[in-house]
């Protein structure tokens, strides 16, 4: 079994290339981690909020109309749309301070776009941590799934949850490490839902919007995975250590 693990400075954060094959060379891994990584860069400086020249800090600043942005813009554009439906406004990507901003969105669905440059290249276990959002395939090894720590919020040594997956997502907000960075959209202030919220699902754009919602309406937010059955949540309270859960990865 190769395996290659590269980490990436990228996005304002790192993110982990973990790639495993018992089948390609050292040789074809660092080929599709050097594709990734170009990826990651590209996806930065279309989305990023803090690049002036950047596609969102122009329809941040409105230079640039959604009409006469590119595709994938349009496309995230559209799929923050519909995550501010399902969330019921929680997930607002056009409430944030500056002008519309999907971070809290891009973050999950670039890693999987990442691990889906792995998966053509035929490389059976894969995991992208994209500042703690992760995007898994195939499991850490041949019947192996890939087993997940949720940290206490806290407490950064202590897992308090631990998630068992061969092939999803995973995403976690909270405001354990940047503090009250999650904004509620109805009132424009700091979220007071829920301390932290992890979401695993098929979908890892889907899974960072989830997160992230559920920080801003707590256990508000359980009737969303009525529809969204495929996803599950295991959530902190805002108060004390109480937490909740919903879903077929938490039962």
């Amino acid at each position: 079994m190769f395996r290659l693990v590269h980490p990436e400075e990228v996005w304002g954060t790192v993110v982990v290339i973990d790639l495993r094959s018992a089948i390609h060379s050292e040789l074809v891994l660092e080929s599709v981690r050097d594709e990734i990584v170009v990826y990651l860069h590209e996806v930065d400086r279309l989305f990023s909020t803090y690049k002036p020249e950047s596609e969102i800090s122009a329809l941040r600043t409105g230079q640039l109309a959604i009409r006469d942005a590119s595709l994938v813009v349009q496309e995230i554009w559209r799929l923050c749309m519909e995550a501010r439906e399902y969330t019921g406004g929680a997930f607002d990507a056009w409430a944030a301070r500056g002008g519309f901003d999907p971070s809290g969105y891009v973050k999950g669905w670039a890693a999987d776009r990442s691990l889906d440059l792995a998966r053509k290249a035929g490389i059976e276990h894969v995991q992208i941590n994209a500042g703690g959002d992760l995007s898994l395939l195939g499991g850490s090894a041949q019947n192996e799934p890939w087993k997940i720590g949720i940290r206490h919020p806290d407490d950064e040594q202590a897992i308090a949850q631990v998630v068992t997956i061969n092939d999803g997502a995973i995403a976690t907000s909270g405001t354990y490490e940047r503090g009250a960075h999650i904004i509620d959209p109805a009132t424009d202030l700091p979220a007071l839902g829920a301390r932290s919220a992890t979401v695993v699902g098929p979908d890892g754009g889907v899974a960072d919007a989830l997160a992230t919602a559920l920080v801003v309406a707590g256990r508000d937010g359980a009737h969303w995975f009525v529809e969204l059955s495929d996803y599950s949540a295991w959530v902190v309270d805002r108060h004390g250590d109480q937490t909740w859960a919903i879903g077929p990865a938490f039962s």
